[in-house]
């Protein structure tokens, strides 16, 4: 049976240590409030609290699912946390007129996405608002005024990046009044060179949690690439009885950098095991030694 997740302090906020991923909410042939509503519940069951979401999931489609359920189960969302993100403009849905892909990190965009985020989830606050992508145009005094007055208001009650590099998070910080919370990177044992290129450094000596998007490398942990990991990964998991999967993200919570890996599934089945890493115990050999597997060397 699956370990009940701890929880950690996110800024102002108090999250669940594992994150549920609604990327795919949209991509699951079930999108009936009941069906959302029962994955939930999966999650709430593991003390999976928090939800991650974002205004371009499903193709602009996602929050809009997830608040059919908040409103057909009075209640539910005071028992969640709610994370999401604007700034990306793809030419599909509501944006299918555009020309290009692009980033609008502009004041009125910022707060018409905050606001079409809050109706779509039948919501009255975000817990926790993200800019998804580095904006190469943003005026970071803009940005950075925009995204205070939205916490003043109350329309969030705390902010932060996905995907910026120190220098973009040095950059929007300099503007804002409020504290950035964190920053949601890739991260993986497959996708490991943050770890040593300064990212995870820099957030970790500012005691910035991070959250990890792909922590099992989109699917590549399950291919050739990753063979030699995924074979470690099973025997160490084997050995602790749970799936090889489970030990990949208790590899990441291991971690002093205090990291929310942020799990992504349609299937109730894997859902009902997200939980399963929280019972990991991983030493600082058996650490290393998926990390030697995922260099394919030893450390220098």
């Amino acid at each position: 049976m699956a370990s009940h997740v701890d929880r950690i302090n996110v800024g102002p906020l108090d999250l669940s240590r594992i994150v549920y991923g609604m990327w795919r909410l949209g991509d699951d042939a079930d999108t009936s409030p009941a069906h959302v509503q029962a994955k939930i519940e999966a999650c709430l069951a593991l003390g999976i609290t928090t939800m991650d979401q974002a205004d371009i999931y499903g193709g602009y489609t996602a929050e809009a699912i997830l608040g059919d359920a908040l409103r057909n189960a009075p209640g539910l969302r005071d028992r969640i946390e709610i994370v999401t993100k604007c700034d990306i403009i793809a030419p599909v849905g509501r944006y299918s007129d555009r020309r290009v892909k692009y980033y609008d990190t502009s004041a009125p965009h910022i707060t018409a996405s905050v606001e079409q985020s809050l109706t779509a989830m039948g919501i009255e606050v975000i817990d926790l608002l993200l800019i998804h992508r580095p904006d190469p145009l943003m005026d970071h005094e803009e940005t950075g005024r925009a995204l205070d007055t939205l916490v003043a208001a109350g329309k969030v009650r705390a902010v932060g990046v996905s995907n910026f590099k120190r220098h973009d998070w040095s950059l929007l910080q300099s503007a804002m009044e409020t504290p950035l919370a964190t920053n949601q990177i890739e991260l993986s044992v497959l996708h490991h060179a943050p770890l040593t290129d300064g990212e995870v450094a820099w957030m970790q000596e500012r005691s910035v949690p991070i959250m990890a998007w792909s922590p099992l490398a989109g699917g590549r942990l399950f291919g050739a690439e990753g063979a030699a990991v995924r074979a470690v990964l099973d025997r160490i998991g084997q050995d602790q009885g749970v799936a090889a999967e489970a030990v990949a993200v208790a590899w990441l919570l291991r971690h002093p950098a205090r990291i929310l890996p942020v799990m992504g599934t349609n299937s109730l089945a894997r859902i009902a095991a997200l939980g399963d890493a929280a019972r990991v115990t991983l030493d600082r050999q058996t650490w290393f030694e998926i990390y030697t597997a995922a260099l394919g060397r030893e450390v220098a």
